[in-house]
Parts: C-alpha cells; sequence; structure tokens
C-alpha cells in the first residue's frame, strides 16, 4: 500500500514505514534507547531525504519518550532539578542548531553534514559499546568480575564556579555543566533528528557523574520536552516535518517497544550491549559507503 509524503515529495510502502518504525520501536524497548539515532539514518537508507528524515524522527522520539518518562517519574528516577536545567540547555540548542540548519540548507549542505555526522557519532558510540560488551562477555567467560567504576564528575566539571546541588543526582557541580550538555544534545536534536539519549546517557554518566539509578529516567525527562521543541522549531522553520511520514512511524514504534521491552528480560545486557553496537556499526558503515558511492545519475532535473 502506497502513500504519498507531501513533504518528502515522494510516494512509499506504508507497511514498510510502519515495520521500520516497529523494528525501532523493538530496539527501544530491548535496549533502553529512544531509537531517534537509528530512525534517522534507517529513513535515509530507504530513500528519505535525509532533511525530511531528521526533521519527522523528532516526532516520534517525543512520543516513544512520554510513557518511559512517566514511568520513571512515579518510582522516583528522575532528577527534576538536573532536568530542567538541561531542559533549558536543550532549548537553547534547539534554536541554534534550527539556525544552523537554515545556514546548511542555504549552501546546500545540510545532507552531507547529517551523514557525516552520522558516521562519526554511530562509529565512535558503536565502538566504546563493543568494546565493553566484550570486556564483559570475557569477564565473565573467566569467571572474573569486573571491577566497579567509581562514580567522580569530570575535573573540568569541578573547576566551573558557582555550584548547585542537585539531591536527586548526589551531586554538588556547576549548573554550567549540564547546561552546555543540554545544549549540545539541543543541537544535535535539530540537525540530526534524535532524541540525543545515546550522547546524553554516557555524558551524563563519565563527565557530570550523575547517580546511575536517576540517569536515564532524567535523560527521558530531558528528551521529551527538547524534542517536542525541535519538532516545532522544524515545523516553523525549516518545514522539513512530515506528518504522514511521522504518525506511520509511530503506530509502529508504539507496539514495537512494548514487545522489546519484554525481549529485554530473556536476554543478557552484555549481549543486548553487543547486538546494539554491531547494529550501529552497520548503519554507520552503510552511511559511510552511501556518502562514497558515485550515483546512478551525477545530474537529476527536478521540476519546480
Amino acid at each position: 500500500m502506497d502513500l504519498y509524503l507531501p513533504i518528502a515529495n515522494l510516494s512509499v510502502n506504508a507497511l514498510v514505514i510502519v515495520a521500520l518504525g516497529f523494528g525501532v520501536g523493538l530496539l527501544s524497548g530491548m535496549f533502553g534507547v529512544g531509537g531517534g539515532f537509528l530512525t534517522t539514518p534507517l529513513l535515509i537508507v530507504y530513500g528519505i531525504p535525509p532533511t525530511v528524515a531528521a526533521a519527522s524522527a523528532t516526532t516520534q522520539v517525543t512520543g516513544a519518550s512520554v510513557s518511559g518518562a512517566l514511568a520513571h517519574l512515579r518510582r522516583g528516577g528522575v532528577d527534576m532539578k538536573m532536568g530542567a536545567v538541561l531542559v533549558a540547555g536543550g532549548l537553547l540548542g534547539s534554536l541554534a542548531g534550527a539556525w544552523l540548519f537554515r545556514v546548511l540548507q542555504r549552501i546546500g549542505q545540510i545532507d552531507t553534514v547529517i551523514g557525516v555526522l552520522y558516521v562519526l557519532l554511530l562509529g565512535y558510540v558503536g565502538t566504546l559499546m563493543a568494546r565493553d560488551g566484550i570486556r564483559s562477555l570475557v569477564a565473565s567467560r573467566r569467571g572474573e568480575q569486573p571491577a566497579p567504576s567509581r562514580r567522580k564528575h569530570h575535573r573540568l566539571v569541578a573547576a566551573l564556579p558557582m555550584r548547585w546541588r542537585f539531591y536527586g543526582s548526589g551531586l554538588y557541580i556547576s549548573p554550567v555543566a549540564p547546561l552546555l550538555v543540554g545544549f549540545f544534545v539541543g543541537v544535535l536534536t535539530i540537525l540530526l533528528g534524535v532524541g540525543g539519549g545515546f550522547v546524553m546517557i554516557p555524558a551524563m554518566l563519565y563527565i557530570l557523574g550523575m547517580a546511575t539509578r536517576v540517569v536515564v529516567g532524567t535523560s527521558l525527562f530531558q528528551i521529551l520536552f527538547v524534542t517536542a521543541a525541535a519538532t516545532l522549531v522544524h515545523a516553523l522553520t525549516t518545514q522539513a516535518v512530515d506528518i504522514v511520514l511521522a504518525v506511520l512511524l509511530l503506530v509502529g514504534s508504539v507496539t514495537g517497544a512494548q514487545i522489546g521491552a519484554k525481549l529485554a528480560l530473556r536476554l543478557k545486557p552484555d549481549m543486548l550491549r553487543l547486538m546494539l553496537a554491531f547494529l550501529v556499526l552497520v548503519v554507520a558503515i552503510r552511511i559511510g559507503l552511501g556518502l562514497g558511492w558515485r550515483p546512478d545519475e551525477i545530474y537529476t532535473v527536478q521540476p519546480s
């Protein structure tokens, strides 16, 4: 069943898009990530223009984050004060990202920049996850217990002035640090159509030094507000949000997330991490090859 996407200006098989959303939702439920960092590249691989894919994916990430954020909030897994600072930084980053998006659109480089950023970020994150997963599996097979890492914020964070107490996260640090982290993730949300969880969570753990019990919930809290703002910014400035595409993705992802959460209970965490790392690296390699492959037709003419 083909449907026409008015903003993307092409027809797609609706069942394929729903299945893609289902697959991303399945992964979200299994691996505890928003899934936006996979939605956009998979849409690009399918043939959706990168600008439309990035803008429309934020709508799906917003919908997928609502239930997760509420669940963590109910059991006290959200640091509201830290979340508010991250949201403030994310909103500022969204505005800066929208300006950068329009500049890159104007000079005709937005598609290339999105592709290159995805290759770099997914390649880096996938390599880190694969390394940690392999180390954990090797240690487990040898009967060794990996040494727990001591939670501590980065020394640059400790040097920042004007400290606040974030009781939920167990921190006494400057709000400038989470503000900058939120700003960076806000820029990524606009440019790449991601919630930023795959960047936000490592930053919370290794840069801010937050308590593990509130990391996921606070990340989802920030993602919810920033992706909602990013969708609005895209709709008003870049006009690249395709609501038909977003609805098809949401239909599949809502169902997939529920099934993925049940599957996650049956698999070992280390194996889940390795599976996700493999998938992330495959997507990064595919996008990287797409940037270097010579197209069938170097020039195309589109009707005005």
